[in-house]
This record gives C-alpha cells, sequence and structure tokens, in this order.
C-alpha cells in the first residue's frame, strides 16, 4: 500500500475550498487509507491560515482538529495537545506545539519567552497573563 503525504497547499485547498478542481482531488486523497501529514505541514498550514486568510483562532482550530481526524499523523497526541493550546492562548503556533511535546512526551524545552516559559511552567495561562 502506497503512503500517500498532504502538503500544505493540499490540505489548504481542501480547507478552504476555493479551487473546485483542486479541493476534489483533495477530498479524493483524502478518502485513501494511508494519508499522513506532519507537525511541520500543520505549522505550516495554521501560519498561512492566519497571517494570510486571517482566520481567527477557535476557527482555524476547529478547521485542523477536523481535518486531523482525515488522516495519520505520528505524533497525533502532540498535535491534538498543540492546537488546542493554540485555540486558547496567544502564542504562536510552534510553541504550543513545543509546550505539547514537554507535557507529552517529557521533553524539557530550552527557550527565552517569557510566555512560553511561563505556560510550561504553570500549565495553562490566562489570556491576562499573556501580555
Amino acid at each position: 500500500m502506497v503512503k500517500v503525504m498532504l502538503d500544505t497547499n493540499m490540505i489548504l485547498r481542501y480547507l478552504l475550498n476555493d479551487n473546485p478542481i483542486m479541493y476534489e482531488k483533495s477530498k479524493q486523497l483524502l478518502k485513501m487509507d494511508s494519508v499522513w501529514v506532519t507537525l511541520e505541514v500543520i505549522a505550516e498550514v495554521v501560519y498561512v491560515l492566519r497571517k494570510v486568510y486571517a482566520m481567527e483562532r477557535p476557527i482555524l482550530s476547529d478547521k485542523i482538529r477536523e481535518f486531523v481526524g482525515l488522516v495519520e499523523c505520528g505524533e497525533s497526541d502532540v498535535l491534538k495537545l498543540a492546537i488546542d493550546t493554540y485555540a486558547e492562548k496567544n502564542l504562536d503556533f510552534v510553541d504550543c506545539v513545543l509546550y505539547a511535546y514537554n507535557k507529552k512526551d517529557g521533553f524539557e524545552i530550552a527557550t527565552f519567552d517569557k510566555n512560553l516559559l511561563q505556560l510550561l511552567n504553570c500549565g495553562m495561562m490566562s489570556d491576562d497573563e499573556q501580555t
């Protein structure tokens, strides 16, 4: 069985449904059993949806959660926690991924980022604490 790994553009065409031909192609690929996505690609998708399409965090997070349910990811627990954290906190997605690696896999995260340090040390911080 051939494994198919989706790139950012393929995922964006599916999520945005802004090109009918590309949307249908991506939709057909997602019906296959062995479709994969990496954390790196999801990070790029999040960046494009937020910065280029100005999608709000809760909506963006819901779309990514739905999409991740359709594919395989070797680090799905990390990805799911990163998405949940991103929806609730004012951190970059990559910082949310680092936080998730810390919580799920026990990695110590070395950073100078004050907001990430606070989240790592205190768990989920309130939005007021993030300024």
